[in-house]
């Protein structure tokens, strides 16, 4: 082909220059303000959760009680709501098993409203109580008592003890007395234990837990704009977690 056809010249100028102009930026740039994924936000508790009070599907509701950094700003401030599902709850049994309880943690809402969705899962439980956090599984379960079973069965053999040494004065056969006594309390104590129930899982109002994040939080400038300062943060702690009644004392009959 002659370049000496205008026609031709002008379209292969335009080719070049064509070919030459970069492409457009097709990807969207991201926010600003990211809460990366497998952060650990601390959390406390709104209402209290327990094996034995809450039921699969009850919603759980918590505080963000320590603000969390992206880019060097706050963009969790103290006083975030977090809504959460019990997702499972399985009661302590009558002879075995210890009560167990997972949660899954569903969105975040800032103080002024912005809020993401998420299913974040449970991370760490307050140190204060008596039930271990099993971190594989994510799963709460109550302490065991097999201390307060063998006191109840003690205690209640002493008991049946003294009675039958009283009864046992009055036919003058100390030892046979405290001995059948003895027995009788101890089948007693026994058969309290075996009726009831352990102790149960409770994740008490007031208690801290942690919450990690399974997905990227995004936040853009204008969404983190608390009103010219970082909102104070105000949980207001409960009682926290509280040592459970039955390992205080001797067992009664179970309700």
């Amino acid at each position: 082909m002659s370049l000496r056809n205008p026609l031709a010249t002008l379209l292969l100028t335009a080719g070049v220059v064509l070919a030459q102009e970069p492409a457009p930026n097709t990807t969207a740039p991201s926010a600003p303000y990211t809460v990366a994924p497998g952060t650990r936000i601390p959390l406390g508790l709104i209402n209290t959760i327990t094996t034995k009070n809450s039921a699969e599907g009850d919603r759980v509701y918590l505080e963000t009680v320590f603000p969390i950094l992206a880019n060097g700003r706050i963009v969790i401030p103290p006083g975030s709501y977090v809504a959460g599902t019990v997702m499972e709850v399985k009661r302590p049994g009558r002879v075995k098993g210890r009560g167990e309880l997972y949660l899954r943690f569903d969105s975040l809402t800032l103080p002024n409203g912005v809020t993401r969705d998420f299913r974040a899962r449970l991370g760490g439980i307050d140190g204060r109580g008596g039930e271990e956090f099993d971190r594989n599984e994510g799963k709460v379960i109550s302490e065991g008592n097999k201390a307060g079973d063998a006191r109840t069965v003690a205690e209640a053999a002493g008991a049946g003890a003294s009675i039958g040494l009283i009864a046992g004065s009055v036919s003058r056969n100390y030892a046979m007395g405290g001995g059948i006594g003895a027995g009788a309390g101890a089948a007693v104590g026994l058969m309290a234990v075996l009726l009831s129930r352990g102790p149960d899982a409770v994740l008490a109002k007031g208690s801290t837990i942690e919450m990690i994040t399974d997905r990227p939080l995004q936040f853009e400038k204008s969404e983190i704009d608390f009103g010219g300062g970082q909102p104070p943060g105000h949980f207001s702690e409960g009682p926290g977690p509280q040592p459970n009644a039955k390992n205080s004392g001797l067992r009664r009959w179970p309700f």
